[in-house]
């Protein structure tokens, strides 16, 4: 059976043996870039070949991108079509609904869950796709026939946006696709109640990937007071106050975000105990160190501050000086959570630039526990990046 897609061929000395063992991409200075691969559209599929012509499997190619090829199956002869994308969403089902017990989840985790440079979280009967690689933007309506076929979600909103679409010479765009949305989604997790903003919120609309830290967290704040920096729509202090926490202040930069955890927080009962700032988190905690403010524990989960490698230096004295402002505000014998999104930066140098910080802030610490994201998010382990999360957990003695 001869394939019907076009032809993109390593060059010599290229790593064409990275690629067959796992490895899913392809740079732009490793192919053939002759009239015929230039000529191919970005978000075509191709057939992938070594320089000796020998077929590797099938690829998404996208000249525009440094990323040319994307491996989407290692067999030559497979034909990318709805079909195919409801055989790798039944996969990544399967191994979600063992794992949690209500459709709150990272159904695909991009190359890590075999679609390449897609992203899709599930709400219940709602999922937000994030299809950040040519080929899933120009294969958009498959793929959402796919994803409503095998999960049965009745509402689908194509979330547009982000650096990645950026690199790939897409267009922003966010849509309701299919189905209707009348207002948040709340999602329960850790006992926690929170308000996802599926079409106007910060990524898909809630981080899920903390789920696991949350979790942890929760073990330490029964009775404690608790100060949750960067909080977005309230992650890890709703999750304390539904761990018993005597109180919450969440501190974050958009008034959004903050009325949704409010909104979280009502709809737990927990108002009375969850109050909120608005304002830049450097400077809030700046102010909080000069009102003496002490809280039992304090967790800092900001953006990602190295989102490349040319930010990399930048975003760790960034983590350092976060760790260096929240230090102070932390009680003798609490607890200091720090946590990075960033690609680029690694767990021993983020690990080595929060403790400078905290020694920086005058405290010595204990390092009790590491943290990455769940099991919904796994890691390719030939792609470091999709391993991004890391959480720190210290206690801080007197």
């Amino acid at each position: 059976m001869s394939s019907p897609y076009p032809v993109v061929r390593m060059k010599p000395k290229s790593e064409a043996r990275a690629i067959r063992h796992g490895f899913p991409w392809v740079y732009a200075n490793e192919v053939v870039t002759d009239r015929r691969t230039k000529n191919i559209q970005p978000g075509a599929i191709a057939v992938l070949e070594d320089e000796n012509r020998n077929p590797m499997g099938v690829v998404a190619v996208n000249p525009n991108s440094k990323i040319f090829c994307r491996m989407l199956d290692q067999n030559p002869e497979a034909v990318v079509n709805q079909a195919w994308m409801e055989a790798c969403l039944s996969r990544a089902l399967c191994h979600r609904e063992r794992l949690y017990d209500a459709p709150y989840y990272r159904l695909i985790h991009a190359e890590s869950d075999g679609l390449p440079g897609v992203v899709i979280d599930r709400f219940g009967d709602a999922a937000v796709v994030q299809p950040n690689a040519a080929w899933a933007d120009v294969m958009f309506e498959e793929l959402a026939a796919a994803l409503a076929s095998v999960t049965g979600v009745t509402t689908i909103v194509k979330n547009g946006t982000g650096r990645a679409r950026t690199l790939e010479g897409l267009a922003e765009e966010t849509t309701c696709h299919s189905g209707k949305l009348d207002g948040p989604v709340p999602v329960e997790m850790n006992g926690a109640i929170y308000m996802a903003d599926l079409l106007g919120g910060q990524k898909t609309g809630l981080f899920l990937d903390q789920r696991q830290n949350h979790a942890f967290a929760q073990r330490l704040t029964n009775g404690a007071k608790v100060l949750d920096v960067f909080s977005h729509v309230g992650g890890f202090s709703l999750a304390a106050l539904a761990g018993g926490a005597a109180g919450a202040v969440a501190v974050d930069g958009s008034a959004a975000a903050l009325e949704l955890a409010l909104q979280g927080a009502e709809a737990m009962g927990v108002q009375d105990r969850f109050s909120t700032i608005k304002g830049d988190a450097f400077d809030v905690l700046t102010r909080l160190e000069t009102e003496k403010a002490q809280f039992d524990v304090v967790i800092c989960d900001p953006p990602a501050f190295a989102p490349n490698k040319k930010a990399l230096e930048a975003g760790l004295r960034a983590y350092e000086r976060i760790a260096k402002l929240a230090a102070p505000l932390v009680a003798p014998g609490g607890y200091l959570a720090l946590c990075s999104c960033s690609h680029a930066v690694d767990l021993a140098r983020f690990r080595n630039a929060s403790a400078r910080g905290i020694g920086r802030g005058g405290r010595r610490c204990q390092l009790i526990h590491t943290g990455s994201a769940g099991p919904d998010h796994p890691l390719l382990p030939q792609l470091a990046e999709s391993g991004y999360l890391k959480a720190l957990f210290f206690r801080l003695d007197g």
